[in-house]
């Protein structure tokens, strides 16, 4: 397209769409629009899914590590470090739940930080 805006512009938009109607490609209009509206929305929810497991699961890993160091001779701060690294995980898989999986994750990142400073500790 030239960007010209005579009247025998038409006929050049005209010939266009239908070679890409022949040529089988989806035309852009409101059925693409629902397409990846569709994708998107598929997207955000495997996000969800994804930020919610794998905080719940970061979570679980936080408090038995928690738990293990706690019966053993650990200093005091090796426990209290994965207990908080899990609670901020375990904030990070609710905000994942809610859909504020940026957020989520930052927090999921975070939380493994502080269960890796207990570890560095022990």
């Amino acid at each position: 397209m030239s960007g010209r805006t005579d009247s025998d512009t038409g006929e050049h938009i005209r010939a266009d769409e239908d070679t890409r109607a022949d040529a089988g490609a989806t035309p852009d209009g409101p059925e693409a629009d629902v397409d990846e509206e569709e994708d998107d929305r598929e997207d955000a929810r495997r996000a969800r899914w994804t930020a919610t497991g794998t905080g719940a699961v970061l979570t679980l890993a936080g408090l038995a590590a928690s738990l293990l160091r706690l019966t053993g001779s650990a200093p005091a701060l090796v426990p209290a470090a994965y207990a908080l690294g899990a609670a901020v995980c375990a904030l990070g898989a609710l905000l994942g739940a809610r859909g504020r999986t940026r957020r989520a994750l930052w927090l999921l990142i975070a939380g493994v930080m502080v269960m890796a400073v207990g570890d560095q500790s022990d």
